[in-house]
Order: C-alpha cells, then sequence, then structure tokens
C-alpha cells in the first residue's frame, strides 16, 4: 500500500510502530568482529533489505536506515555518501518488497558521535553540528521521511544533533536519549530537562531508548510522559545480555516485552518499538500486544520550565529566585573583570550565589568596553562547566543573544523582549529556534504606562505576537517593571496591580527586578524585601535578586513557610542562623570556586557539581576548594604559591587527593554528575603539570612512583572512546601509569602492548552490540599470551553476568569503580 499521508500527519492520530534492533540480526547474518555495520548497506544490500522487509512485516511503520555510525569521523565525503544512498535505498526497496499494508516511513537513522564536547572532550559544539549536517543533508537528498536521533547519553551532543537536523531540513525529527539505571544520562540530564530542551527547540517526538529493559525504563519513561506536551517514543532493549553457547542473547522474551511495553502505551506513550536483542518477532508481538488500541491524547502540560545540562526548573507555587551578581551595573569591580577577562571573577560571582541558594543566574556582561558577543558565549560556556544551575542569557543585543542562546547546554531564560515590534521581530525567531522562556517587559514604542491597565495591555499585544510565531504563553513570563518609588510614590503599587492582573487573568507567570523600587533611598533593603513580600502575595513568580541580602533571603523562607511551601519549616529552619549574620554587601568573591550542593528544597532541582563536604573545605584549603569546584586556572595558580612553602608530595597527598576522593565519593552516590567529576579532574591535573614542572624528578614529585601500569583501549570495530577517554584521566589523577591505545585497536595490538610492558592490568570498552565480540576476543588473547593481565571492561551494552561470560575479570560501572578496582589489584 503506498504511503497517502505525511510522517506528522500519520503521528497525529496513531500509535507508531518502530522497528527493533539491528547489531544483533547482522551478528546472526555474519558481521565479523571490528567490521562497520554501516558497510554492508553496499557490500550486503541484500541482507539489509530482507532485515527491514521482515520489521515492515511484522507490523513496523517506520524503519530506521542503518547509518546508526555514519557520520564524516568515521567515512570520507564519498563513502559516506554512498553509505546513505544505499542505506535509504535498501529500506525504500524492503518497503516495496512487504506484504505489510500499513503505512510505512523510511527514518535517517543518527546516533552519538563517540566524543564529548568541550569543555569535557576535545569536540568543538560548532564542529559536531557540522557532523551531523552531513549526514542529515545527504538523508534528505536521497529522499528519508524523517530523521530519528537515538541513543544520545549527552544533552549537549543531543543538542548538536537537533540544531544540525533543523538547519539541514525541514523534516519530522525524533529524539531518543539513552538513560541509565539511575533515571538520568551519562553527563547528568534527567528525564524533564531533556523534555524542557527538545520541546522547546521543536523535537516531534521525545523519548528513551536502549541501555535498559521496559521494566527498568518505566520511572523514565513515567517522568518524560508527566511533563511531554509532544508524543512520547519507548524503545527499550529485550532486558540484559549475556553470553550463551558462543553468543549474545537478552533476558526478556517478545511476549514480555510487548506486554511491559503495552502498559506504558496505557499511560500514553505513542511510539513503540526496541532496541539491543529485539527481533521482528518482538515488534510482531507488539502488534498482537496492543491491537485495537488508540493512542492517549495529547496534552498540552502548560509546564513554565527552564533547565540546565542536568535538570529543569519549573515555574509554579514555590517562587524562583534569580541570582542578579554576574550584572556590571553598579558594580566597578566587576567591569575591571569584564574588562581584563577575569573570567575566575565572574565564575565566583556565580558559586556564591548558587551557595546562597538561587535557582537561576542572571547573566549580564553588557559594557560598551568590551566584545559583548564573545564575552556573553565565553560567560555562558564557563558558567556551565562548573555550575549546573539553569542561566538567564540578559542583552540588549539581538546577536549577543543568539549565540549565547545557540552555546547553551539546555533550555536558558532570555532577558529579554519587549512590546515595541523591532523587539519582537528580533527576539522571538531566536527563541523559537533555540528554546526559552523569554522575560516579556510591559512596555512599547510609547514607552511605560503608568497604569497598571496600559501595561496589561501590553502584556497582551506581546501574547498576541509571539502566537504568531509559534510561541505559547507558557514560555513568555512578564515584567510589569518595578520604578522607584523616591520618584513616583504609586509606582509600586501600579507594578503590584499589573503583576496580579497578569498572573490571574491572563494566567502568565511573572518576574520582577525587585530593587529597581529603592533606588536613591537610605537602607535599600528594608523597602526591597518589603516589597518583595508583597509582591510574592500577589502572585510573584521570580525574582532578579540580590542572595546576599540578609532581609531579602529572610524574605523569601519567611514567605515560603508562611504559605504552606516548606515542609515542617525546614529551609526556614536550615537558614535561620545565616539570617543575623551575612552583610547584604558581601566581600567580593574568593575566585575559583564552582557549583556546591543546591539548598534543599529548591524546585525542580538536582544535586550539582559538588557534594555538601566541599564547603567545609573552603576556608581551609583553598587548593582542595578550587579542585572540588572544578577550576583549573585557581588551582593552578595556588599550586604555583603554594609550592614555595611547601613539599610538592605534601600537596599531592594532603590537598589535591583528598579533593579528588570529596568528588570521587559524590559521584558514587551520584550527588555529583559526569560534569563535575571530569571538571574536578581536569583541575587538579593542572595542579600536577605545575608540580611536574617545578622539580627535576617529575614523577616522583607528582606523588612518587606510579601505583601501576595500565593499558586502556577501545575495542577493534568501535569508535566510541568516551568512556575510554574518562576511565584514563581519573586514572591518570589517582596516580597510575596509562598507556591509552586510542579507539578501533585490534586484539593483537592490545595484547603486544601488555605483553611489552608486563601491565598487570588492562581496560577494555565498547559501546555497540556489534564490537562485543572484538571484546571477547581480545579478552581470550590476553589470558592465552598474558595471562598475569587482569581485565576490567566498561560500556553501555555490558552487564556483570554479561561482562564475566566473554572472560573478563571485573565490569565496572563507571571510572570511579574501576579505579577502585584497579587500587585493589594493585596493592
Amino acid at each position: 500500500m503506498e504511503k497517502y499521508m505525511t510522517f506528522r500527519d500519520f503521528l497525529i492520530n496513531n500509535i507508531v510502530y518502530l522497528d527493533g534492533g539491528m547489531g544483533t540480526l547482522l551478528q546472526q547474518k555474519g558481521l565479523k568482529p571490528g567490521e562497520f555495520p554501516e558497510t554492508w548497506n553496499k557490500s550486503h544490500s541484500d541482507i539489509i533489505t530482507d532485515i527491514h522487509r521482515a520489521y515492515f512485516d511484522a507490523g513496523s511503520n517506520v524503519v530506521s536506515t542503518n547509518t546508526f555510525g555514519a557520520n564524516s569521523l568515521k567515512f570520507s565525503g564519498s563513502e559516506l555518501e554512498e553509505i546513505i544512498r544505499c542505506a535509504v535505498e535498501n529500506a525504500r526497496a524492503a518497503a516495496k518488497l512487504s506484504s505489510s499494508q500499513k503505512e510505512k516511513f523510511v527514518a535517517l537513522d543518527i546516533g552519538p558521535l563517540g566524543r564529548l564536547l568541550k569543555p569535557l572532550g576535545d569536540l568543538d559544539f560548532e564542529d559536531a553540528v557540522d557532523i551531523f549536517k552531513k549526514t542529515v543533508a545527504l538523508g534528505v537528498k536521497y529522499g528519508v521521511d524523517l530523521v530519528f536521533i537515538e541513543t544520545m547519553n549527552d544533552c549537549y551532543e543531543t543538542k548538536a544533533a537537533l540544531l544540525a537536523a533543523k538547519e539541514a531540513s525541514d523534516l519530522p525529527v525524533l529524539v531518543s536519549n539513552a538513560y541509565g539505571e539511575d533515571g538520568k544520562l551519562m553527563t547528568g540530564a534527567s528525564p524533564a530537562a531533556m523534555v524542557a530542551m527538545l520541546e522547546g527547540m521543536g523535537a516531534d517526538a521525545i523519548g528513551a531508548n536502549c541501555s535498559l529493559g521496559p521494566r527498568q525504563l518505566k520511572n523514565v519513561m513515567m517522568e518524560l510522559l508527566e511533563n511531554a506536551s509532544v508524543p512520547v517514543i519507548m524503545k527499550p532493549n529485550a532486558g540484559l545480555p549475556r553470553f550463551e553457547n558462543g553468543k549474545t542473547v537478552f533476558d526478556v522474551s517478545a511476549v514480555e516485552f510487548a506486554g511491559d511495553v503495552r502498559e506504558l502505551v496505557e499511560k500514553g506513550v505513542r511510539l513503540i518499538g526496541g532496541c539491543c536483542g529485539t527481533t521482528p518477532e518482538y515488534i510482531k508481538e507488539l502488534n498482537l500486544k496492543t491491537k485495537g488500541m488508540s493512542p492517549a491524547p495529547l496534552t498540552d502540560k502548560g509546564i513554565t520550565v527552564v533547565s540546565s545540562y542536568t535538570h529543569a526548573v519549573k515555574f509554579d507555587a514555590t517562587p524562583i529566585l534569580i541570582g542578579e551578581r554576574i550584572n556590571p551595573t553598579g558594580k566597578k569591580r566587576f567591569k575591571q573583570a569584564l574588562i581584563n577577562n577575569e573570567m575566575d571573577y565572574l565564575l565566583g560571582e556565580g558559586i556564591k550565589q548558587q551557595d546562597k541558594g538561587v535557582h537561576i543566574l542572571d547573566v549580564n556582561v553588557g559594557l560598551p568596553e568590551i566584545d559583548e558577543v564573545s564575552m556573553l558565549t565565553a560567560a555562558v560556556c564557563e558558567l556551565q562547566a562548573v555550575s549546573d544551575l539553569p542561566l538567564q542569557i540578559d542583552t540588549a543585543s539581538p546577536e549577543a543573544m543568539e549565540k549565547a542562546l545557540r552555546r547553551y547546554n539546555g533550555k536558558a531564560m532570555v532577558n529579554s523582549v519587549n512590546g515595541k515590534e523591532e523587539s519582537m521581530e528580533k527576539v522571538f525567531p531566536l527563541v523559537k529556534k533555540y528554546g526559552g522562556l523569554v522575560v516579556a517587559l510591559t512596555l512599547d514604542e510609547t514607552g511605560i504606562p503608568a497604569t497598571a491597565e496600559g501595561r496589561v495591555e501590553i502584556a497582551k499585544k506581546i501574547l498576541a505576537k509571539a502566537a504568531e510565531y509559534g510561541i505559547s504563553s507558557k514560555d513568555i513570563i512578564f515584567d510589569t517593571l518595578a520604578m522607584t518609588i523616591s520618584a513616583d510614590k504609586m509606582s509600586a503599587n501600579v507594578t503590584l496591580e499589573a503583576l496580579r492582573t497578569i498572573k490571574n487573568d491572563l494566567g502568565c507567570h511573572t518576574s520582577l527586578g525587585v530593587s529597581n523600587v529603592s533606588f536613591g533611598l537610605p537602607q535599600r533593603d528594608a523597602v526591597n524585601s518589603t516589597f518583595f513580600a508583597l509582591s510574592l502575595f500577589n502572585g510573584l513568580s521570580a525574582a532578579i535578586m540580590n542572595p546576599y541580602s540578609v532581609d531579602m533571603m529572610k524574605a523569601y523562607y519567611a514567605y515560603k513557610a508562611l504559605r504552606g511551601l516548606d515542609d515542617n519549616c525546614s529551609d526556614y529552619i536550615k537558614n535561620a542562623d545565616s539570617f543575623a549574620t551575612v552583610p547584604a554587601a558581601p566581600a567580593q568573591p574568593q575566585t575559583g570556586s564552582a557549583a556546591s550542593q543546591q539548598a534543599q528544597g529548591t524546585p525542580g532541582s538536582s544535586a550539582s557539581a559538588a557534594s555538601s563536604s566541599a564547603a567545609s573545605v573552603a576556608t581551609e584549603s583553598p587548593l582542595m576548594f578550587a579542585i572540588v569546584k572544578g577550576l583549573k586556572e585557581r588551582a593552578t595558580e595556588l599550586t604555583k604559591e603554594l609550592l614555595k612553602e611547601r613539599k610538592p608530595l605534601e600537596l599531592v597527598n594532603d590537598e589535591i587527593i583528598p579533593a579528588l576522593n570529596i568528588v570521587g565519593e559524590g559521584f558514587e552516590k551520584k550527588t555529583v554528575f559526569l560534569p563535575s567529576l571530569l571538571m574536578s579532574a581536569e583541575a587538579a591535573s593542572g595542579a600536577f603539570e605545575i608540580i611536574k614542572a617545578a622539580m627535576p624528578l617529575a614523577k616522583e614529585a607528582a606523588g612518587d612512583k606510579p601505583k601501576g601500569r595500565f593499558v586502556i583501549a577501545t575495542v577493534h570495530g568501535d569508535i566510541h572512546d568516551i568512556g575510554k577517554n574518562i576511565v584514563k584521566l581519573l586514572m591518570e589523577n589517582y596516580g597510575f601509569d596509562v598507556t591509552d591505545l586510542g579507539k578501533d585497536v585490534p586484539p593483537e595490538v592490545i595484547v603486544e602492548k601488555v605483553i611489552e610492558i608486563h601491565a598487570p592490568l588492562c581496560g577494555l570498552s565498547a559501546l555497540m552490540t556489534t564490537t562485543v565480540p572484538s571484546m571477547e576476543e581480545t579478552i581470550k588473547q590476553l589470558k592465552e599470551k598474558a595471562p598475569w593481565c587482569k581485565v576490567v571492561v566498561g560500556g553501555a551494552v555490558l552487564t556483570r553476568d554479561y561482562a564475566e561470560s566473554i572472560g573478563a575479570d571485573r565490569y565496572c560501572h563507571d571510572a570511579m569503580e574501576t579505579v577502585r578496582y584497579a587500587e585493589e589489584v594493585l596493592a
């Protein structure tokens, strides 16, 4: 049956059946260890076509091309084009040959690049976008119906891929991420955070695939359904893998799989299929189990939200605090720091505010003496390297706004747009493209209305214009403009009346720059805090404020307690001791600080960059604090100074290693996420390099003798080296002598190196099921030729039982577990 509607049309009223795994089927058909599956599109087109046809015959509406790893990092330009051309032709041929009468679509399959983006890795964001664009453009050229971005485990790379798909085509785009057992991506993002970013950027459907079986994925799916207003995708593995009679098998049958997925379809999942270990039989069972079911209706959840690379912050009953201190207005020292490009000063301001409990950081670097475009982008990227708080990008320059929004990792708050036609025409297209919650000032070409009614009318005009761009009212937050009461005694009342009307009658959220109300008056904190309390009572959703102000924080925590937003008054009690101690105008923050544990009870937040024990070392040990917080420049500066008075080994044992342990233990307890772990490791590396350079015997100075030799490699056929690189960095910081053989390494090369240096430990990494046979062969050769060497393995497709079944001595879930095992083996 010929397709008669577009995929977007079909998605509206139907449950969409996707396909299942490709890698395991290719292995059964003879794919050799180390062989790229994508090359079979040309060399074994009949096999690829038969697999696609089997999925169509089993009931798939959408078959994904065999292009998961097809990108310009892996193939030359001509090779890439030929692979994608053949891949699309194979899928199209399968659709024609299929006996199924269902609607059929071909999706361009896009997987991760296998490299971390800066600052955690070495791949620039724009380079990643360009790589994905090349693949998408070829898919469009050869006639795919949609783009399916899948198995992404990093928020930032997911954004790069979606941005590329949007800029290179107008096709529907499905986006699916790979969540771990903790319900988060490898780099820490929650499902709610991913929904905020992806929905804001215009993904047609959002979901989860790979890593887990359907039951283990249930909590992730429920969080996606709770937050998403677009269709939700579920594409789990066939349970957990194991090695049996020389073959990889999975522990969930097709019937059990289909029954588990059906339960989630009843909850609202609308696109269903399978990943690793699933076959056409699984898709057939899915069709049988869900036969006659209608898709759950889509509802706009109406959630006003921003996000960082780890968590979402929702605007609801609990007011949101936006730290105002990263702004040169009225701050002489901050202005000088911007002119001198003292980024550590700016980062220190950000982190001190996070320590005070703000939920969002306002970032304004507008000065005529500097290049605001480059400085704002740099500030956004640098802040996100050390803090997991969402940011408010605050600029009057559309160019600076676009550059910063493009590089922002998450869904940002945008400050601001106003009722002037010129402003709306410049800002709304940016918000539509990149996503964002935009602050709308209630002024227009006539100025700021003197009445509340005038400001509300401007708000209505802004909402109408936003709708023309496809921007919902949930992504507009109104600032009714606090004016100084020293110039107009009724100005505060007008602001509050407009705020109350917009909140109650228009149903929109509101924000205020609270401190403007007291300009020109003495004892401003008294006025600010009282006005803040009045604003909160009248429905204020968020305040741009000074978190160092004791009076402001008193008002905030008291309001929460009085309004029933603080269970057992726990936040109020926890912060009460600080109310009588900290002055409103703080001493300038120490540079070299980073994200700390967020205050408990903050809305929509997650644990951030360092464990709470980090704060206790802040005053006693600046070097430990810098390493825990992840600031490399500050750590290197402090190390240089400390070496004038202390011995190198003393610094290593008393400062650097304990700091790494703080972060490592936080990572193991899931209170610290991968980006923070890596930034701390980089800061420690910077300190180590200074120690080495300052002493004639580098290794002895950096920690006496190495703990032991460690060979590490990504196995033959696998170009994904993120996990390997993370392990390498951590092992080096803990004093091991690491030999990194790189990615796509043949077994013979690994064995030869282990024998050459008589390494007692070897680490092997693999991301894809198709490369596990290479890992098994490597282990086999190591056991035969280097029996003294222990083999530790890791990777998304592995489990402890599976690792044991292929002969590994140890499976490690993450880098810190590898460090602990190495210390145990080499003790």
